[in-house]
């Protein structure tokens, strides 16, 4: 990762001048969260400026593709164009094309500031000319890419690769439905903590407080939640919910806890909504518990914090340890419930972290398959007869899914595949009684889970 420069005190009250910043620096690898909520910290922006700036950060992330096709035309010798200008540009363009309450000349003109205060005379008068341009010429249409899944890459900003994997699974129909549910705008969902309070009480204070709140379509404790940041909510920080994508809900009912005493490991646990999730049903006086796992000490930690806001301590052992190294430390058949939340490529939680698009390949889905394979061998025999097992990634691939199941089974034919439970009768189950959440049914994460049992 290329070392940061250090920010001119000018650009700490211009968010977009920030904006280009953190775009540089995301474009070396750095996470997109952590330079926003960093600049943030550093900056003098007022609420207003703060969202405009994530806007335009997000925004040029989701559509960086297409951006770069409308730019294209507009720049003759691209190999000497600093980052820093490209950047600009391309921040200028997302604002002209996506943002409808912002002025064109407003645009143009923050861009030609930043343009001579970054840079000297001749960038200035570089990027005044393009902008210009783009808009005497106008941005050339999509109808110029012969090949529709070309065509379909640089409409959506998603990588071929991707997109030829998911018509081989979904078709070509089903793909753009896709493309396009994976280019608007998450929702803010969370997990009321039963632990603590019920469904109504949560509601209420989190109304109470400012916020409108409507029932989550998936799951009976969740909330899909507008008007605010929740996580600096009173209701928040009382442990009364926590922030948790209602598709992510679905896993841990599936786990069928019909014992307060029963003993559970969580094999890839951090942050810790899903542990916590699972300590609602526990009760620690009765010797219930649920052993965490994680292989980064610092995520150890957030887990143990996350169990302590919750109010769940009792019912939390965390340890850092890979799961694939569980054979040393537990016992076999020591678990009635095991809960594997793969480690994956995340493509289903491309709303929240738009720059997974371009970071991962169709090596790495396969990479990741053999780690998830792992793990699941390396845990079953932890399992008690008769117990369940439940398995699933925050991806739409049926290589990380799907094909991880049916390859553990044809050396696991101790396990078979049962219903997963679901909530208000959903349909989402597939021949095979795999659940397939798509980003597009529900405008949740995209989610899979499968639901095992080992035979007596």
């Amino acid at each position: 990762m290329a070392k940061q420069t250090k920010l001119s005190g000018w650009e700490l009250s211009d968010p977009r001048a920030l904006a280009v910043r953190a775009l540089e620096r995301i474009k070396n690898g750095a996470y997109s969260n952590l330079q926003l909520n960093g600049l943030i910290k550093q900056a003098d922006l007022v609420p207003r400026d703060v969202s405009l700036l994530t806007t335009i950060v997000y925004g040029v992330i989701q559509h960086r593709l297409t951006l770069e096709y409308w730019l294209q035309p507009f720049i003759k010798s691209p190999q000497s164009l600093n980052s820093w200008v490209h950047e600009l540009l391309l921040v200028s363009l997302f604002q002209s094309v996506y943002l409808d309450k912002i002025p064109q000349h407003a645009i143009f003109d923050e861009a030609i500031k930043i343009a001579k205060k970054r840079g000297h005379d001749g960038t200035r008068r570089l990027v005044t000319g393009v902008l210009h341009a783009t808009v005497k010429e106008g941005l050339r249409d999509f109808s110029a890419i012969v090949d529709p899944v070309d065509r379909l890459s640089i409409e959506s900003s998603l990588p071929v690769w991707l997109l030829e994997r998911l018509i081989m699974e979904y078709g070509f129909e089903r793909t753009q439905a896709l493309a396009i549910s994976l280019n608007q705008a998450p929702h803010q969902s969370a997990r009321v903590n039963t632990a603590v309070t019920t469904v109504e009480a949560a509601t209420d204070r989190l109304v109470a407080e400012g916020f409108s709140v409507t029932a989550s379509p998936l799951s009976p404790v969740g909330l899909l939640i507008t008007g605010g940041h929740v996580a600096s909510s009173g209701t928040f920080k009382a442990g009364w919910v926590t922030l948790q994508d209602d598709a992510a809900m679905l896993m841990v009912p599936a786990l069928d806890i019909d014992d307060p005493a029963m003993q559970v490991l969580d094999a890839a646990a951090a942050p810790g909504g899903k542990t916590t999730q699972i300590a609602t049903y526990l009760d620690a006086t009765k010797g219930g518990k649920v052993t965490a796992l994680d292989i980064h000490p610092h995520k150890v930690r957030l887990i143990a914090q996350n169990a302590a806001r919750m109010h769940v301590s009792e019912q939390v052992e965390a340890y850092e340890l890979d799961a694939r190294r569980v054979d040393q430390y537990f016992a076999d058949g020591q678990f009635d419930r095991i809960l594997v939340d793969a480690p994956c490529s995340g493509l289903g939680l491309i709303r929240r972290k738009p720059e997974i698009r371009y970071e991962k390949t169709l090596a790495d889905t396969y990479q990741l398959q053999k780690i998830q394979l792992d793990i699941l061998a390396a845990v079953a025999m932890k399992l008690k007869p008769g117990g369940r097992l439940v398995y699933g990634t925050c991806t739409i691939l049926q290589i990380e899914n799907d094909d991880v199941i049916q390859a553990f089974l044809a050396q696991h034919p101790e396990f078979k595949i049962v219903p997963t439970q679901l909530a208000y009768d959903l349909n989402l189950q597939d021949a095979n009684g795999f659940v397939h959440l798509l980003p597009d049914q529900f405008n949740s994460d995209g989610f899979f889970i499968a639901t095992l049992m080992k035979q007596v």
